[in-house]
């Protein structure tokens, strides 16, 4: 598989380079402290900076995904790493290269050696069912073209929300396991009033009305269903 953060478009690179002959020997030559040294060698990492990426991932000559991204940056060092600080947004394509899933998240880091991406506040993944994933951490395995996390997560489908915890997809979010479901709130067509507290098999189990306003400090509890691990089966395209 093509690794699609080698090929960058689109961008402005401006290397800082630490590495300098002048430090290297003031160092044989005077006794520093910790915080110097630790000083200096943070100084000695080499960093790339890009702005308004534009880069594509590419597998048996068909693309699979595009990336963008305001600024990139790419460290080297022992363990190199590229890091998005200012956001990203990941377009996956199907074989006839139409859009089949998204993703965004406020930050990502790719580790160089491993081919993961880790995502890290307020993460999204949708696709054209209208089912979204939201998360706030998020792995992205390159190789495997999975996602995973161990944190709490919801889907939001256009009758549900589920709530649970821990989550393995598929990149383009065509099936989803979720490994233990938490609570499961049914959306009504008008949206949010009278609504279904549900377990997993969909039974009703509890009614969710709209509670009455209260005293400011004073919050209600909103009744929660029985957790239940379930694996959500794979929905055809």
């Amino acid at each position: 598989m093509t690794n699609f953060f080698h090929d960058i478009s689109k961008s402005k690179l401006t290397a800082l380079l630490g590495c300098c002959l002048f430090f290297g020997l003031l160092l044989t030559a005077c006794e520093n402290s910790q915080e110097e040294l630790a000083a200096l060698s943070k100084s000695r990492i080499a960093v790339e900076e890009a702005k308004f990426i534009e880069s594509y991932l590419s597998q048996g000559g068909k693309m699979k995904a595009k990336l963008t991204a305001p600024v990139m940056n790419r460290y080297q060092t022992d363990s190199p790493y590229i890091e998005f600080p200012n956001s990203l947004h990941v377009d996956f394509y199907n074989d006839s290269i139409q859009v089949q899933s998204e993703l965004f998240s406020k930050y990502g880091r790719y580790r160089e050696t491993e081919e993961k991406v880790f995502l890290r506040d307020s993460v999204l993944v949708f696709n054209n069912r209208k089912d979204t994933l939201k998360c706030e951490e998020l792995w992205w395995d390159q190789n495997k073209e999975m996602f995973y996390t161990d944190k709490d997560v919801q889907i939001h489908q256009p009758d549900k929300i589920i709530f649970g915890k821990g989550l393995e997809a598929d990149q383009s979010f065509n099936w989803y396991l979720i490994k233990q479901i938490t609570g499961q709130v049914m959306v009504p067509k008008g949206g949010f009033g009278p609504a279904t507290l549900t377990d997993s098999t969909g039974v009703a189990t509890d009614s969710l009305n709209v509670a009455p306003a209260r005293p400011t400090g004073q919050s209600p509890t909103p009744p929660v269903a029985e957790p239940t691990p379930s694996v959500l089966p794979k929905k055809e395209n």
